[in-house]
């Protein structure tokens, strides 16, 4: 599904039409980026939660040459279903 269709999804859903759906998409990933870049997660009970977690610094292998390389540090978002979604796609 890309945007587009998850567009319409949320606009047959909810009763929006379809440039009020697609706003209120972007502000929830804008708020969601937002809460992110701050460090904070974000729970929403039934579906899942948002967070950070930081990756250390490591070595690895360039798979062409086999040359050792440094990667460097870096934070990345995680998601983990809450029950409700995970009964729904079980």
């Amino acid at each position: 599904m890309n945007k587009a269709e998850f567009v319409s999804a949320i606009a047959s859903e909810s009763g929006l039409s379809k440039v009020d759906s697609e706003k209120a998409l972007n502000a929830t990933t804008e708020a969601i980026k937002s809460a992110l870049a701050k460090g904070e997660s974000i729970q929403l009970i039934g579906f899942g939660t948002f967070s950070i977690s930081e990756r250390s610094a490591r070595t690895g292998r360039n798979p062409q040459t086999g040359k050792e390389i440094q990667i460097a540090a870096k934070k990345v978002a995680k998601f983990k279903p809450g029950k409700a979604l995970d009964e729904a796609i079980n």
